[in-house]
């Protein structure tokens, strides 16, 4: 864990120091410490901030000990370069990925389960009450769409409340892909005017899933290599789910989206470098 650690730390440092970060003279513990702790909870602590602080304090990788509401604070004033940090990373791996092809699905992250839904704290809305078609069952939280490359490697993602449609999340996706590339998606991105503005402003081709009866062209060899390039991003949420513990403790839904943002990137930098 210290080795992964030290790398982490590093990595976040030089990263910040290219992209010309500038903190407070007065901080005792810099923005990359802070980051680290948080990574390092997401992978090793099941998203436990206080046990990752005072693991890494007694390890003697972190000099300075803050207290656990200054902690937070300072964590929660970093939302905006922790998502920034991702999204730039991401555009990093499309420069490094020598295919064309990417894969975007989404996944359901429930705040509680069904049957405590009235005494739900962190959100009180029935736009977060979704449900999930292959599983028939229903869900109260938000949902996370990823966009991935062929390898696995998260490269963008958006979280909307659970009740919005797939292609709501695709509309709040950058998509800053490279010309002429293949998008693999499911069927619950199949919309005909999405895949012709796409292909003639964007330069993407929308890999939907076509049914029998679909008024466009439906070749049998290329439905198999879609419903083949779906597997791999379906493994890549399964892995990203393994992270998830039972309950992601938070005590406000900043606080739980800042952790599903933290368990991505910690995803991310994990598969991608150490």
């Amino acid at each position: 864990m210290c080795n992964r650690t030290l790398a982490i730390y590093c990595f976040i440092d030089d990263f910040l120091k290219a992209r010309g970060h500038r903190e407070d003279c007065r901080i005792e513990v810099t923005d990359a410490e802070i980051i680290t702790i948080a990574l390092t909870a997401m992978l090793d602590f099941g998203g436990n901030f206080e046990r990752s602080r005072l693991v890494l304090h007694e390890l003697g990788l972190i000099n300075r000990l803050l207290s656990r509401s200054r902690f937070s604070r300072r964590v929660n004033r970093l939302t905006d370069l922790i998502h920034c940090l991702f999204h730039q990373l991401g555009s990093v791996l499309k420069d490094l990925h020598w295919e064309s092809r990417y894969l975007l699905d989404s996944f359901p992250i429930p705040v509680c389960d069904n049957i405590r839904i009235k005494r739900c704290r962190l959100v009180q809305n029935e736009q977060y009450r979704g449900k999930v078609s292959s599983k028939r069952r229903y869900f109260y939280g938000v949902k996370v769409q990823l966009l991935a490359t062929s390898d696995g490697l998260p490269v963008e993602f958006c979280i909307l409340p659970g009740s919005c449609a797939d292609l709501q999340g695709l509309a709040e996706l950058s998509l800053d892909l490279p010309a002429d590339s293949q998008l693999f998606v499911d069927s619950g991105y199949n919309f005909y005017e999405w895949e012709d503005y796409l292909s003639e402003i964007e330069s993407l081709k929308l890999q939907v899933p076509r049914k029998i009866n679909s008024k466009r062209d439906r070749e049998p060899w290329l439905e198999l290599h879609k419903s083949w390039m779906r597997k791999y991003i379906e493994t890549t949420i399964g892995e990203v789910e393994k992270m998830f513990p039972k309950k992601i403790h938070a005590t406000n839904l900043n606080g739980f989206l800042l952790k599903i943002a933290l368990f991505l990137f910690a995803f991310q930098i994990e598969k991608a470098f150490i």
